[in-house]
């Protein structure tokens, strides 16, 4: 199949940088919002993101202007009826997708793929609400797209494998790091990053640790650019709890049920950085997180970092994504300086098993135990 024209649903910051990396990529373009004021803010969007690449020497003027140019915007599904790709990036609200996607199934030619941005629903129940299921599938892009390198290719049971090819082939055109994995919540990254931030606000929860302790910890002995509570901040606190939900829902375990404290913040108002408060109060410029107790910030840093690996060992064991995905994702995706199996590689694989029998034996969670592997 050739790709020509490409449309995408939803106009905020993750529909907009979407429409950027096709652009950029000399796809035509068609971005459709639910309102005018909806459409005005994707194109102002765009503009900024392309202004700052001018500004910082990554684009010139004309190639912005050439890329501007590539782009329609309108409110009208209509608009999207010769897309050969169209991509929904609506809020992760399941109700809200399958609405869209009973929309794009009447208005999009029938030869044309749909694919969700969805970040951990089920891609199935999306599909199962157009005529199209062997056309629909995941394509989950990072924020801020332009910039982030790992995308999701998620099929699902009903997925023609004609069609995945296809994706992964464009994807590849867009030069873009693609794994390709199955229908489960939560994917590669936000399964493994949402479990290793609950347990963070669960060690904060039980008074171990404070939520400085944890930043600088994760910040000084992993080089993570963020400690897990500033991370739930610039996320959204919110957007973390519907994620373990829908997590939470398949595995059944106590470990991915979204921790007290971040569920009672949210309860509060208090979502993260787009409320101006969550963990920290963003009503002035804040520092990194610092504390001086070392011994606190090596304990809680080797609960989070050895529970995070043991999660990694287990989905790479369960042959969902392999460890060459799961390292991309986390640095591609996450912004991470390194893959898990790559730490693993360094501590050597029985200082983890000994650490992970350590932790669940201290802590009594079956799920940190080593696989007999």
């Amino acid at each position: 199949m050739s790709f020509s024209q490409i449309g995408v649903v939803g106009l905020g910051i993750m529909g907009a940088g979407i429409v950027e990396v096709f652009s950029r990529a000399g796809y035509q373009v068609v971005g459709v919002a639910e309102s005018a004021a909806a459409v005005e803010a994707g194109k102002s969007n765009l503009t900024k993101s392309l202004a700052r690449a001018v500004s910082k020497g990554k684009l010139t003027q004309d190639q912005s202007d050439e890329i501007s140019a590539r782009v329609l915007f309108g409110e009208n599904f209509d608009l999207l009826a010769n897309c050969d790709l169209v991509i929904e990036a609506a809020p992760e609200i399941l109700s809200l997708k399958v609405e869209i996607f009973s929309k794009l199934d009447a208005a999009v030619k029938p030869s044309g793929i749909l694919a969700t941005n969805t970040s951990s629903l089920s891609v199935t129940q999306i599909a199962n609400a157009t005529s199209r299921p062997a056309k629909v599938i995941g394509m989950h892009f990072f924020n801020p797209a332009p910039v982030q390198k790992f995308v999701e290719v998620i099929s699902t049971a009903h997925s023609d494998p004609e069609v995945v090819a296809e994706v992964i082939e464009l994807g590849n055109s867009l030069g873009k790091h693609l794994a390709r994995i199955s229908d489960q919540p939560g994917f590669i990254v936000n399964k493994l990053l949402l479990r290793y931030l609950n347990h963070a606000v669960q060690i904060l929860d039980s008074g171990q640790a404070s939520k400085e302790q944890m930043d600088a910890a994760m910040r000084e002995h992993s080089g993570y650019p963020m400690g897990p509570c500033e991370l739930l901040d610039l996320i959204g606190i919110d957007t973390c709890v519907e994620i373990l939900k829908t997590i939470h829902a398949d595995t059944k375990l106590a470990i991915d049920e979204p921790a007290v404290g971040m569920v009672e913040l949210v309860s509060s108002g208090k979502k993260g950085r787009k409320t101006g408060s969550g963990f920290y109060d963003y009503s002035e410029r804040l520092d990194a997180p610092t504390d001086s107790n070392e011994a606190v910030k090596s304990q809680v840093h080797n609960d989070l970092l050895i529970a995070y690996l043991g999660d990694c060992i287990a989905m790479e064991a369960t042959g969902y994504a392999t460890k060459a995905d799961i390292d991309s994702g986390m640095k591609l995706g996450c912004g991470l300086p390194e893959g898990p199996f790559e730490v693993i590689e360094k501590m050597g694989i029985e200082k983890v098993r000994s650490a992970q029998a350590e932790l669940s034996e201290r802590t009594g969670v079956v799920a940190y135990q080593p696989l007999p592997l």
